[in-house]
């Protein structure tokens, strides 16, 4: 597993073990790499506005918004961008005790080796926009009929919003709801901006 960290550090992963399960489930999934500089900066701010805001702040694990969920009862809202690639990259989804130790044993190590711009540069890559759609630059097209590089602030946002719900929310026709967790994100992209908190991958 350390091997394919440092691979994937400089070698793009040609799939993952979830991409790999949903193309024998469907008949095959839309996925296409971009690299970092060809995509909207607005996209990967939008991602960590929604998903992660302290993103640049962490070393993988955000230990205020896991005290947060315990408090809670629940772990939403708990695992951080770097968690999630690992879990796309590394493992498979599902809820289990040794998946979840692997996660936090090999997210460190990730932190340690890839640069955060990377890390959100796979992620952008493999996350799940749609169902069968994998990656910005096959949403980007699925959703906008644009190339990632031309996606707006608005674009954007909607592509973040449907992040926790994939397959049950459509960017491209957003309900009331996703229109108004659209509007937060796009806000939050501008804050974490003005604030420094996206320095750690646009410096």
């Amino acid at each position: 597993m350390l091997a394919f960290v440092l691979l994937f550090a400089v070698l793009n992963p040609p799939t993952t073990v979830y991409m790999w399960q949903e193309g024998q489930r469907l008949g095959g999934v839309q996925q296409d790499w971009v690299d970092w500089d060809d995509i909207a900066p607005v996209v990967a701010r939008s991602v960590v506005a929604a998903e992660d805001a302290n993103f640049c702040l962490h070393w993988g694990f955000d230990m205020g918004a896991i005290r947060a969920a315990i408090d809670e009862g629940s772990n939403r809202g708990a695992s951080t961008l770097s968690q999630q690639v690992v879990k796309n990259v590394f493992l498979w989804h599902g809820r289990n005790y040794v998946r979840k130790a692997a996660e936090a044993v090999i997210t460190p190590v990730m932190e340690t080796v890839w640069s955060k711009r990377r890390i959100l540069e796979v992620y952008l890559n493999v996350a799940e926009f749609d169902e069968g759609v994998f990656g910005v630059k096959a949403a980007a097209a699925h959703y906008f009929g644009v190339a990632p590089s031309a996606l707006t602030a608005v674009h954007a946002a909607r592509l973040a919003a449907v992040l926790p719900d994939p397959k049950g929310r459509n960017a491209a026709n957003p309900s009331p709801n996703l229109r108004k967790r659209s509007a937060a994100i796009l806000d939050g992209a501008e804050t974490i901006r003005r604030d420094g908190r996206s320095a750690c991958f646009e410096g």
